[in-house]
């Protein structure tokens, strides 16, 4: 995996790049800002871009209308976006894309997790961090998610998160067909269609939670 890494924290930046060089993919640019993140992809064709949501010189929303740039500009390319707390305004149309995640930095301590978020997204798949699924689910809950038992809610906030029926299995120490009965259940209650590709079902409930925000 070819990756560049936009964060204007030279430790942070500096672990990250470690981080991935030593769980051998290639770090192929590192930047303290968003300014040269459009012309670093363009150059080095990454597999995945790292970005900090708050980037100098306001420190407000570089990172998140770098992303969405990148996003326009390259569909394929994934961008997995960092965040000290959770800003979820900053990235909501994001949310429903394929190759895009959203971590809190914290989540960086995690380095199995972590790099198996990455290496997700930078597949096309997706990852959000758990706080903000919370968000996203405790927004709507006075609509169609109140309907759904506490199991329901728990599967679909770790459907969110990318997980697989065979994932959220293992997570919930579940069978297969239990989960997949759970899924079927809260889909039909949030008036989605079932899928059989799982990254589909997965954008679908995220749209469906980006819609009643």
């Amino acid at each position: 995996m070819r990756v560049v890494i936009a964060e204007d924290q030279a430790l942070l930046r500096d672990g990250l790049a470690r981080l991935f060089a030593d769980s051998g993919h290639e770090v192929v640019a590192t930047l303290g800002d968003a300014t040269g993140l459009a012309s670093a992809v363009s150059a080095f064709a990454p597999d995945l871009v790292v970005v900090d949501i708050r980037m100098p010189p306001t420190f407000t929303d570089e990172g998140a209308r770098a992303a969405r740039d990148l996003k326009e500009t390259h569909p394929g390319l994934g961008v997995l976006v960092l965040s000290q707390h959770v800003e979820a305004t900053h990235v909501a149309e994001l949310i429903t894309r394929s190759g895009f995640g959203y971590l809190l930095k914290d989540r960086v301590l995690d380095v199995a997790d972590f790099l198996a978020a990455a290496t997700r997204v930078s597949r096309g798949g997706s990852a959000l961090d758990p706080h903000v699924v919370a968000g996203l689910l405790g927004q709507g809950a006075n609509g169609p998610l109140a309907t759904l038992t506490e199991r329901e809610r728990t599967v679909l906030e770790l459907m969110a998160q990318g997980l697989t029926n065979t994932g959220i299995a293992k997570r919930l120490q579940l069978s297969e067909r239990t989960v997949e009965a759970h899924v079927r259940h809260l889909l039909i209650k949030l008036d989605l269609p079932s899928d059989e590709d799982g990254h589909r079902r997965v954008l679908a409930v995220l749209a469906h939670l980006n819609a009643t925000r």
